[in-house]
């Protein structure tokens, strides 16, 4: 425990917990400091000035991250017939109808995106309370309940992220690692703020992303302008 403390205050020397820094100089101090002994992942949070218990503020969406996330994602497809076939094809890890439903119900659940026809929804609906608190239950705002399995799957390969603001306003995802070069970590956390910033709600009122962070898995967070993020 001694030498966690002392990793971690390490970690934040030179890191100024009042300073907001230019998106470009938070992720080079992010990766100066991301010394595990695995390749952390880089993280970004966001303060969204929104209340999503209404729910004309509920913030949803997905970003196709330009570099990828880093991430092994598995992905499993409801469909049968031809699309079972083209989710196959597309590199789908797990693909079937009602007996991929029974594996679910029971409680084996070894993947990481849920896809599904939309004629398979009233099948995969009565999972709700099985995949609905892991954030997998799909979702035609997200692209993932889609007749074009091809692209669903590929766009989940390839490092696409869902994000869902939560109760005290705040979104956040993994966006890339630790051994990703700087340029791409910065035009990966641009493309998520990006999404974020057009998944706006209707309901929202005042500054809409009003702080951002990141950090990564074991370092400390540093805070970015906002105008560093949004208009660069």
């Amino acid at each position: 425990m001694a030498n966690e403390g002392k990793r971690i205050r390490s970690a934040r020397e030179g890191i100024d917990a009042n300073k907001l820094y230019a998106i470009s100089d938070a992720v080079k101090m992010i990766k100066d400091r991301a010394k595990a002994k695995f390749d952390e992942t880089i993280e970004v949070s966001m303060n969204l000035g929104v209340d999503p218990r209404h729910a004309d503020q509920m913030v949803r969406g997905v970003c196709n991250l330009p570099n990828g996330s880093g991430r092994t994602v598995r992905v499993a497809v409801f469909a049968r017939g031809p699309k079972a076939d083209e989710a196959k094809a597309a590199g789908a890890d797990i693909v079937g109808a009602e007996e991929l439903f029974e594996t679910v119900n029971g409680g084996t659940i070894e993947f990481d995106r849920c896809i599904a026809t939309p004629d398979m929804m009233g099948l995969v609906g009565r999972l709700g309370k099985v995949l609905g608190p892991r954030g997998l239950m799909p979702n035609p705002r997200v692209g993932t309940v889609t007749m074009d399995v091809k692209s669903a799957v590929e766009a989940a390969k390839g490092g696409a992220v869902e994000f869902r603001v939560e109760k005290a306003g705040i979104v956040h995802a993994g966006i890339g690692k630790a051994s990703f070069g700087e340029d791409k970590l910065v035009e990966n956390i641009k493309a998520f703020a990006d999404a974020v910033s057009k998944a706006k709600p209707s309901g929202a009122k005042g500054t809409y992303i009003q702080r951002i962070a990141v950090s990564s898995t074991m370092g400390p967070g540093v805070k970015v302008d906002p105008s560093s993020v949004l208009n660069g």
